[in-house]
């Protein structure tokens, strides 16, 4: 006996109200077998409805055994877009930084969006990303089901990517591959996205689409046939935000100024402007890691890193990740000097604060880690009182705490430092040193042009 029928009937929906949820039930019946499908939202309902009418109205067989239109199994059979980012980003999960974990993400975010099938019920915006975050973090780490309120979003999702295949099609492959990255390169509102941010983007849809190259999903990178400009990115420092000296100094007192919070904070970017330590260095600094002598310069070995990455991509659901340092292989540490004004404002704070907490220098005003938004708060009142309001606002100058590091190895730089050194305390390579420090170091121009001027000058020469 045959598993097929044209013999279909589709009902009206029944609403069930419960106490706490209402359930859409969509009825239809296939041959002498009725079926029943349970949504939490209206419009999913709606639309599974409809899709079910216009594969009967088309004709289209339906299998007894499942109640579907016999093209949605053949459908199901392929390999969609959606179930290859989900066995992707699960695959690279236990190996990569929570960091990493973020910017995967939020690449096959923005891709999805333009491998999504055309139709109507599509879920808002909205609530489909919130609903590829959870697939990208909650369901990968806690192993468990979506919420209720995600439930409809994601089952809409699995039916509604279109397969990988598409991106092999002759000529609607290119097309559609040109789509995704034209995706990737704009933001939310449409507008062009940051260089970095573009070619990031790029680089994490190249990975993917080779994993499905090696899972046989693809025959090879479809990628490779579409010509594509990788935008420009501006690697340097823009000398305009690098404050001097007084600036500095300024700062740190308008930062001191702030009451309890602000003279708890004065050595943490302290740290930054004398010793270019980066925030997530900084953040987690102890005071065993600390050699501050009676007078002249000290000494702080950096062990680790804490950065802020979301309690949503950690592996123990903790806000920061506690990692190793920046470009160093595990266990490598990195040891930077002191400047003697740093030395005294080190000093001041653990006379002042103690060594509680486990010795951490620096806590959040509730005694847990030191967050992104208390310090940077801190900071932005920081530059109002020292530039004015309207200044602060239009400046490049200082603009982020980050811009106190850059301004240390830019003195560091002009004060003939040769450049090994500066990496290695900056915890940089040479070469990346001198291509995101070029344009400082280009700032000491007239001061090699004098030298030079001095060597060839008349009264210098030999005499004959």
């Amino acid at each position: 006996m045959s598993d097929l029928t044209y013999d279909v009937r589709i009902y009206k929906r029944e609403v069930y109200r419960g106490k706490k949820w209402t359930t859409y039930y969509v009825r239809w019946k296939v041959g002498a077998k009725e079926f029943r499908e349970p949504f939490r939202n209206k419009a999913q309902s709606e639309s599974f409805r409809a899709d079910l009418m216009a594969a009967a109205r088309k004709g289209e067989a339906f299998s007894l055994t499942s109640g579907r239109p016999v093209s949605w199994k053949r459908r199901e059979s392929e390999l969609t877009w959606y179930q290859l980012v989900l066995d992707y980003t699960e695959s690279k999960w236990p190996y990569i930084s929570a960091t990493h974990r973020r910017s995967i993400a939020a690449a096959l975010t923005d891709a999805t969006e333009a491998m999504l099938l055309d139709g109507s019920q599509r879920p808002d915006r909205a609530k489909l990303r919130k609903a590829l975050r959870w697939a990208f973090s909650a369901r990968i780490r806690e192993k468990s089901d979506p919420p209720r309120w995600l439930a409809d979003t994601v089952r809409w999702l699995d039916r509604n990517t279109k397969p990988v295949s598409m991106l092999e099609e002759p000529g609607a492959g290119a097309v559609l591959c040109r789509a995704v990255l034209d995706r990737l390169s704009r933001t939310l509102d449409g507008s062009p996205a940051a260089a970095n941010t573009a070619n990031r983007n790029r680089m994490v849809l190249n990975n993917l689409l080779e994993y499905a190259c090696e899972i046989g999903a693809l025959s090879e990178n479809p990628l490779r046939k579409v010509k594509w400009t990788k935008p420009r990115t501006a690697e340097s420092v823009d000398p305009r935000s690098v404050v001097n000296a007084t600036q500095a100094r300024q700062l740190l007192a308008a930062v001191e100024a702030q009451g309890k919070l602000g003279q708890h904070l004065v050595a943490f970017f302290g740290l930054m402007y004398y010793a270019a330590l980066r925030p997530e260095e900084a953040v987690c600094l102890r005071t065993d890691q600390l050699r501050l002598p009676d007078e002249g310069w000290g000494e702080v070995l950096l062990t680790n890193a804490t950065p802020y990455v979301g309690s949503q991509w950690t592996d123990d659901g903790k806000a920061r990740q506690e990692r190793g340092l920046k470009h160093r292989a595990t266990g490598d540490t990195r040891r930077v000097p002191l400047h003697p004004e740093l030395v005294a404002l080190l000093k001041a704070h653990i006379e002042r604060e103690g060594t509680r907490h486990g010795g951490l220098l620096f806590r959040g005003p509730r005694g847990g880690m030191l967050g992104t938004t208390t310090y940077g708060n801190v900071w932005r009142r920081a530059r109002v009182a020292v530039f004015g309001e309207a200044e602060a606002a239009r400046s490049l100058l200082a603009r982020r705490p980050y811009e106190l590091r850059h301004a240390c190895v830019s003195t560091w730089l002009a004060a003939g430092v040769p450049a090994p050194q500066v990496a290695e305390w900056a915890g940089h390579s040479v070469a990346v040193l001198l291509r995101v420090y070029a344009k400082c170091i280009a700032g000491q121009a007239d001061q090699a042009l004098r030298r030079i001027l001095e060597v060839t000058s008349p009264g210098d020469e030999p005499a004959a």
